[in-house]
This record gives C-alpha cells, sequence and structure tokens, in this order.
C-alpha cells in the first residue's frame, strides 16, 4: 500500500479513538500535514444549527487578520463561504476552482490573503449526518501553482471522520450548569475591540478554550454574524451554543445598543440542560426524526402523545425510542432525561 494511503488511513483511525478537542485539533492536524502540504491553517468548531464559530485556532500569519477574515465571512459577499459549503453537496473546495484561477475575482484573496502572501485555499466544512461541526481552510503561499482536484479529493474523503471526532469530543465530558455562574456582558466596537466587559463575563470567557486571540472566537463570530444581518438585512439576533473546557455550556447572544454610541453588545450566559440538549442528540448521531422523538421525550410526552404530534404510529415511536436508547447508551426514558437533563453529583 502506497504511503500515502496509510497515513490517510491512520488519520481515519484517529479520528475515531475519542479525543477530545485540544487533542483533535492538534493530532489530526499534524495527521493531515503529513497527507497535504501547507503553508498555514484555519481550523474551527462550529454551532451545526446556526453555523457560527464556536471555537477557532487561525495559524500565522492567519491570526493578525481574523478581524478581517471575520469581516469577510459574515460580512462580504465572496466564493466558498464556510456557510454556503456546510449546506452543498460538494463542502469541499479550492478558491481557484471557484475563481476558474482568476483569484482576483475574490475580495478575501484581493484585500486579506494577498497581502499576506497566499494563494490558493482548500476551504472544507466538516459535515457528518447531514450536520456541520466545523470547519478547516488549508493555504500555501502565493504561486500560480494552487491545491490539485486530487489533494481535494483526500479532503473530501477525510473531512467526514474529522467533522465526527470534533462531534464525538463534545460528549466528553458530559454537560453540567454550575448555579453560581451569572450572566456577564461584553462591549465590542465595530472593529471587534474591547470597549468594555463586566467581570461575570471574563469569568464565564476565561472558562472557554482561549486560541490566539484577545477574546475566544464565539464572542467573534456572533458579533461578526450580527454586522453581516445588518448590512445585507433584517434576521434573528445571532446565539450559539459554546462547551467550556469543564463542561458546563455557555450561551452567547449578539445585539446592537441604541444611542450614540451603539456598541455591539455580547451576552455570555450559562446554558440550561434544555438549550443543549438538541446539540447533544445530534452529537449521539440521531436522525432528525430520533432527534424529534427524543426531544418530545425531554419534555414529558408519553408515547400516544408523541405519535399523535409527528403523525406516526405508537410502534414506529417504539422504534425510534428503541434506536435512540441504542444510540445514547442508556435503557430507559428516564435514564435519557438523566443523561440529558440532569447535573451529575
Amino acid at each position: 500500500m502506497p504511503s500515502s494511503g496509510r497515513a490517510e488511513q491512520d488519520l481515519v483511525r484517529l479520528c475515531h479513538n475519542g479525543m477530545d478537542r485540544d487533542g483533535v485539533r492538534r493530532e489530526v492536524l499534524r495527521a493531515l500535514r503529513r497527507l497535504l502540504p501547507v503553508d498555514a491553517v484555519f481550523f474551527a468548531t462550529a454551532d451545526p444549527e446556526t453555523l457560527l464559530f464556536t471555537g477557532a485556532w487561525p495559524e500565522e500569519p492567519l491570526g493578525a487578520a481574523t478581524a478581517l477574515f471575520l469581516d469577510n465571512e459574515f460580512g462580504r459577499r465572496d466564493v466558498n463561504k464556510f456557510a454556503s459549503l456546510a449546506t452543498s453537496v460538494r463542502p469541499v473546495a479550492t478558491l481557484d476552482s471557484a475563481t476558474r484561477k482568476d483569484r482576483a475575482v475574490s475580495e478575501r484573496y484581493r484585500e486579506i490573503m494577498r497581502p499576506l502572501g497566499l494563494g490558493d485555499e482548500l476551504r472544507a466544512a466538516l459535515v457528518t449526518g447531514g450536520q456541520c461541526w466545523g470547519y478547516l481552510c488549508l493555504h500555501r503561499e502565493d504561486h500560480e501553482l494552487g491545491f490539485t482536484s486530487a489533494e481535494a479529493a483526500v479532503l473530501r474523503r477525510l473531512s467526514p471522520h474529522i467533522a465526527q471526532a470534533i462531534r464525538t469530543a463534545l460528549l466528553l465530558p458530559g454537560p453540567t450548569v454550575d448555579p453560581r455562574l451569572k450572566p456577564g456582558v461584553v462591549l465590542l466596537a465595530d472593529d471587534l475591540s474591547t470597549v468594555a466587559m463586566t467581570p461575570e463575563a471574563e469569568h464565564l470567557l476565561s472558562l472557554l478554550d482561549p486560541g490566539v486571540l484577545p477574546l475566544p472566537a464565539a464572542v467573534y463570530s456572533v458579533a461578526s454574524a450580527l454586522r453581516g444581518i445588518e448590512r445585507h438585512g433584517a434576521g434573528p439576533p445571532p446565539s450559539i451554543r459554546v462547551r467550556t473546557r469543564a463542561g458546563p455550556w455557555l450561551t452567547l447572544h449578539a445585539s446592537r445598543l441604541t444611542g450614540e454610541t451603539a456598541h455591539v453588545t455580547v451576552v455570555v450566559e450559562p446554558a440550561e440542560s434544555r438549550a443543549a440538549a438538541p446539540l447533544l442528540l445530534s452529537a449521539h448521531g440521531l436522525t432528525a426524526r430520533e432527534a424529534e422523538v427524543a426531544t418530545l421525550v425531554l419534555r414529558g410526552n408519553p408515547t400516544r402523545a408523541i405519535a399523535d404530534t409527528l403523525h406516526i404510529s405508537a410502534n414506529t415511536v417504539q422504534d425510534h425510542l428503541k434506536a435512540v436508547f441504542d444510540k445514547t447508551g442508556v435503557r430507559s426514558r428516564r435514564d435519557l432525561v438523566a443523561m440529558l437533563l440532569s447535573p451529575p453529583p
């Protein structure tokens, strides 16, 4: 077997070893570099419901231009946007293929990448089970030769396995809510610099992966998404759910203050177990219908009520419940509710 084939199989096995998030980022990217030579990497985790970044780790020289990349991603029109790839039948694409090798068509290339000395990029939405759990962007130095179709095919084969690794990492350990944690507020200027922050917000944000930015990437993600909504039309205020390093979940909401300063406000608060439950059900690999049944169970609905709500038979409800129990590793409705909604002792 060729060396590249062995390296690819090694990476697939690595993705299914049950690593935590730091392990996924560190070990998977190290293994990926043995297959695809790159000069800089951007790796991010995502909320599969909103497709916003919950964490981001840019390598240099990308880190210094993070604010520009976020503005391009959420506030500008460009090719190969991560959210577009996440909902596409082809979630992996190169800049050269999207622009037919006329890179200057892309504002991201003209305004950000070319000044950094970067050329083609290979982007992937990390999708498994129909849901996106993160993003990957591989960069090379500015040169007329970019990523090949064969290299894109390698990442296309590997990306579902990397997505599975991220999804599995969310289940280690389970969620808890510390009743002592209180909501906090962060004020940002339009250039994403920090204007002010309450002590409560500072404490909550210290529980997240720090990355290389002044604040965790989730803060900049919801703030940039808000500016994109303001620029291109109406939409609900953006929010995301993020798991802390220790286990508890946080929810971040972005909105705009009214008045003379009109700063961007990001509210950071502990998430109740019910808010994180849908994401955890998805992380266990439930189908859409299985997740609907499980959600109704969490709301206390009996089998007949679930059948009536979903317009299916009671026997079908029981079949879905059996699949839910098998995938989540529990044996009863009570166990399912306890696992998802009750804090551990």
